[in-house]
């Protein structure tokens, strides 16, 4: 997207703070887009405080100080963060809202919600066997977006958004180890027995493991890597 190319060529100090932005032809030549998308790149940004943007003149690239989107926001704490400490971070994170997530989920999810817990269960290993990577860690995210959905909150999945990208880069690092898959598959078929049984209290123990689980692969077979 020609948003996170702008943010990430900010964070980077390609686009320096303070200054003016290049000519529109310039930087949608650089960017490789038409400068229409340009134009709505600029003004998504705009309103996110990342740039200044004054009809008929540059816009200024404005300090990270003064951002106010969560999305760019993001993009340069995690950019700011040793990789092994966001991914960590991550975690933490994902620990606090998904376990409240399956607690809620245990009591309110619907018959078809289960069913589709099961049928991305499925194909998960249906993606392990295969060793097909890219369609496991789509399942397994798709597995927790159904928990979301399922919890009857709104806010939940609104809140992990901003990090998908990140999220699903961590995600795939890990997974691309077989063994972690296993681990993965084990860990959620515990969280979907405990939502089928509708109890919430061993529904967030499940996912709670399931964090533990992801973070011990990740220092295992990610972060101790030479």
């Amino acid at each position: 997207m020609a948003t996170n190319s702008i943010i990430d060529d900010i964070i980077d100090g390609v686009l320096v703070q303070g200054e003016a932005l290049p000519s529109e032809a310039d930087l949608a030549e650089k960017l490789g887009v038409s400068r229409l998308t340009l134009r709505e790149a600029l003004r998504i940004l705009q309103s996110q405080n990342v740039v200044g943007v004054v009809p008929g003149r540059r816009g200024t690239v404005n300090p990270i100080s003064e951002w106010s989107g969560i999305e760019p926001i993001l993009r340069a704490a995690i950019h700011a963060a040793d990789p092994a400490s966001a991914s960590l971070q991550l975690i933490q994170v994902r620990r606090m809202i998904e376990t409240g997530a399956a607690e809620l989920a245990a009591t309110r999810r619907s018959g078809e919600q289960l069913v589709a817990l099961g049928a991305r269960l499925d194909d998960m290993r249906l993606a392990h066997d295969a060793g097909d990577v890219d369609a496991f860690v789509a399942a397994d995210i798709a597995f927790h977006d159904v928990i979301f959905e399922a919890s009857g909150n709104v806010f939940l999945r609104v809140l992990l958004k901003p990090l998908g990208d990140f999220m699903y880069e961590r995600r795939f690092e890990t997974s691309a180890v077989t063994l972690v898959q296993e681990h993965a598959i084990a860990k959620h078929a515990a969280v979907l027995d405990a939502v089928e049984r509708g109890d919430s209290a061993d529904a967030k123990l499940a996912m709670d493991d399931h964090m533990n689980q992801t973070e011990s692969d990740l220092v295992t077979y990610v972060l101790s890597r030479p």
